[in-house]
C-alpha cells in the first residue's frame, strides 16, 4: 500500500500510539525488532525508544558477539560487549538474536592468516563455536550461525573456512552449534538472496548440503539491505521465502532490514517510496507463516551503517537522525495494524521522541468515538475488520487498500 504524504503527516499528528511489535505479535508474528551496538546505549533518548517493549520486542547486538569481539586471541574468551547488549535484552524483555559465530569479516588475523589443516580448522570452528554458543546458552532465542558465506554470483567466497575446509565448513558449524545451545534456532543469514536469482539458489543447495549432512538447520535469514525503488514487489519477495520454507527450513525471517535512498536528503517522492518499499518486504513477511519477524538494521538514520559505506547514500531507516518516525514507519504500523487479527486498530503514530531523560508519555486513542462513529484517523473498512464502518460527522472513509480504510 502507499500512504500520500498528506495521509502519513495525519497519521504522525493524532497522537495515538503504534507499537510495531505489539502489532506485529497482533497479526501473527513472533517480533518486531532492531539491532542495536553498545556505544547507543549511552544515548539517553535513544534507549527510550528502544527499551519500549511494546515497540521492539527483539534485539540483535550488531558487533559484540562476532569472533573478533569474543575470541581476539586463540583460547581467550571475552564476553563483555555481547553481554551488556543480551542483560538489555533480559531487562527490556526482549528476544535476543545472537549474530554470529562463523564470518569471514571482522575475524581476528590468527584465524584469517593461519596455516590450518582441516583437522585444526575443525577444531577451531569447534571451540569457538563451543564455547560462545555455550557461553549464551539459554539466552538466545536464535543463532546466525553462517554468515555470508556466498559471493554476489552465488559462488562461495574465498574465506580461509572455504580455502582449508571447502563447503564443509557450514555443517560443521551447524553441528557445533546444535551441540552447544539444543534450543536456540540455528539460521544461514545472508544478504542480496531477497529476490530469485542465483546467489538464492545457492542458498536452497546451501539448505539441502546442511540437512544432508546430519546437521539441524532451523532459520534463514535475510539481510535485506536494501534501496528504494529497487526492493522488489511483495509477492516476488514472499515467493523466494516460501522458496526457502520449501527448502526445509522452519522458519524464516529478515533479519537486517534497511532500505536506502540512492541520493540524500531524500525529497518526498523518495520518501514515499522507501515506505512502498518497507511495505512491500515487511508484507512479504506477513504473507509467509513461516517468517517469524522483521529486524531492522538499527531504527534511527542516527546510527545507521550505510553513510560510512556506501557515501551519498542513506536515510534507511523508519526513524530519521533525530529520533522522528518518516512516513516509513508509519506505513510499516498502518500495515501491521490492518493485518492484526480481527481488524486491529488502526496504526497511527510514533510515541513522542524524548527531548530529556525521561520520555514524554505515550496516549492511546480510542479508535472510535462513544457515539457518532469512527474518529479522524481510525480505521472504518477493510477485509476482516469488524468495527464501526461509519465516520464521525464531516468525516468520510477512504480505502487505502483491501485491508484498511480510515476516517479523514
Amino acid at each position: 500500500m502507499r500512504f500520500s504524504t498528506i495521509t502519513a503527516a495525519g497519521l504522525l499528528a493524532s497522537g495515538v500510539s503504534a507499537n510495531l511489535h505489539e502489532l506485529a505479535v497482533a497479526a501473527g508474528k513472533k517480533y518486531f525488532g532492531t539491532a542495536t551496538d553498545n556505544s547507543e546505549l549511552t544515548d539517553t533518548a535513544y534507549v527510550e525508544i528502544l527499551k519500549d517493549a511494546k515497540m521492539f520486542g527483539q534485539v540483535t547486538p550488531g558487533n559484540g558477539q562476532k569472533w573478533q569481539f569474543t575470541e581476539k586471541s586463540q583460547g581467550v574468551f571475552s564476553y563483555t560487549s555481547g553481554d551488556e547488549i543480551a542483560d538489555f535484552a533480559k531487562t527490556n524483555s526482549k528476544l535476543l538474536r545472537c549474530h554470529t559465530l562463523v564470518w569471514h569479516s571482522q575475524l581476528p588475523t590468527w584465524v584469517s592468516s593461519g596455516t590450518w589443516t582441516k583437522e585444526q580448522l575443525t577444531s577451531i570452528i569447534d571451540t569457538h563455536i563451543s564455547n560462545v554458543a555455550g557461553h549464551y546458552k539459554g539466552q538466545c532465542y536464535a543463532w546466525d550461525v553462517v554468515n555470508e558465506a556466498l559471493n554476489e554470483d552465488g559462488t562461495y567466497r574465498d574465506s580461509v573456512f572455504y580455502k582449508v575446509l571447502g563447503t564443509d565448513f557450514i555443517p560443521i558449524a551447524f553441528k557445533a552449534a546444535a551441540a552447544a545451545d539444543a534450543d536456540a534456532k540455528l539460521y544461514y543469514n545472508d544478504y542480496n538472496i531477497e529476490l530469485a536469482g542465483n546467489k538464492q539458489k545457492e542458498v536452497l543447495n546451501i539448505i539441502k548440503n546442511i540437512k544432508d549432512s546430519g546437521a539441524r538447520i532451523d532459520g534463514l535469514g535475510l539481510q535485506a539491505h536494501l534501496i528504494v525503488g529497487s526492493a522488489g514487489s511483495r509477492s516476488a519477495l514472499s515467493a523466494v521465502l516460501q522458496s526457502y520454507v520449501d527448502a526445509g527450513v522452519t522458519e524464516v525471517a529478515y533479519t537486517e532490514l534497511d532500505i536506502r535512498h540512492k541520493a540524500i536528503p531524500a525529497d518526498t517522492a523518495a520518501q514515499e517510496q522507501q515506505a512502498t518499499d518497507y511495505v512491500s518486504v515487511v508484507g512479504a513477511c506477513l504473507d509467509i507463516a513461516e517468517c517469524v519477524g522483521v529486524t531492522i538494521w538499527d531504527y534511527t538514520d542516527k546510527y545507521s551503517w550505510i553513510p560510512s559505506v556506501f557515501p551519498g547514500t542513506g536515510e534507511a531507516l523508519p526513524w530519521d537522525k533525530d529520533l522522528k518516525p518518516k512516513p516509513a514507519y508509519t506505513s510499516i504500523s498502518s500495515l501491521l495494524a490492518a493485518a492484526g487479527k480481527g481488524g486491529a486498530a488502526p496504526a497511527t503514530s510514533a510515541p513522542a521522541v524524548a527531548t530529556s531523560a525521561a520520555a514524554a508519555a505515550v496516549s492511546s486513542a480510542p479508535a472510535a468515538a462513544a457515539t457518532g462513529g469512527a474518529a479522524r484517523w481510525a480505521q472504518c473498512g477493510g477485509n476482516g475488520f469488524t468495527g464501526s464502518t461509519t465516520c464521525q460527522s464531516g468525516l468520510t472513509c477512504q480505502k487505502q487498500n483491501d485491508y484498511y480504510s480510515q476516517c479523514v
